[in-house]
């Protein structure tokens, strides 16, 4: 006996499989590292990029980038949300930057960024493909809209329990000692 019948199967069954997606995604933890560092290229710059978890699905990121006719410094806070597993997230984050142009001189901004990430399997390296919108102010340029690839090296990986496990995000793992240290411990006769 069937319950419910749709003249289009197909998209309905892709529209439950969407759902399901986004369900998991939502509880999927986001990142599989603490630490990573390496190069990012984009069409009018190339530089340095160091991410590093600071929440459990939160992380600082700092870009060095050299172009043709100036050199700039990023620092932008990102939000990571996992798409089916650790290995595949999304991010969306904010920031500002302060930067030299040969021709202008000094300038600075405010950077928005929504960006793709992926930790290659059995591998230590991240990519990421990125769009970084920025308002410009002291620039010839009013705004910018560049994307960029990036290829980080992880240098610190995530851990379930260490020494700094606690500090970044790994409360759960403190309540899991307590429990045991809780159940190791002798009880007395009148110990509730």
């Amino acid at each position: 006996m069937m319950f419910f019948s749709s003249p289009y199967p197909g998209r309905v069954t892709t529209a439950a499989l969407v759902a399901a997606g986004a369900l998991v995604a939502s509880s999927a933890f986001a990142q599989k590292y603490r630490t990573a560092a390496g190069l990012r290229f984009s069409k009018n710059n190339y530089g340095l990029t160091i991410q590093q978890k600071v929440l459990e699905k939160t992380t600082l990121e700092g870009l060095a980038l050299v172009g043709s006719r100036e050199v700039s410094a990023t620092l932008l806070a990102e939000q990571h949300f996992g798409i089916l597993g650790p290995s595949l997230n999304y991010y969306f984050g904010a920031g500002g930057h302060l930067g030299n142009n040969k021709d202008t001189g000094g300038f600075g901004g405010l950077d928005a960024l929504a960006g793709v990430e992926y930790k290659v399997a059995f591998t230590p390296f991240v990519l990421s493909l990125d769009f970084k919108p920025t308002i410009e102010f002291n620039s010839d340029d009013w705004a910018r809209f560049p994307t960029a690839l990036s290829v980080r090296y992880i240098l610190v990986k995530e851990k379930n329990n260490g020494l700094f496990n606690g500090l970044f995000g790994g409360d759960k793992d403190k309540k899991k000692q307590k429990t045991k240290q809780k159940s190791n411990s002798r009880r007395g006769l009148f110990d509730f």
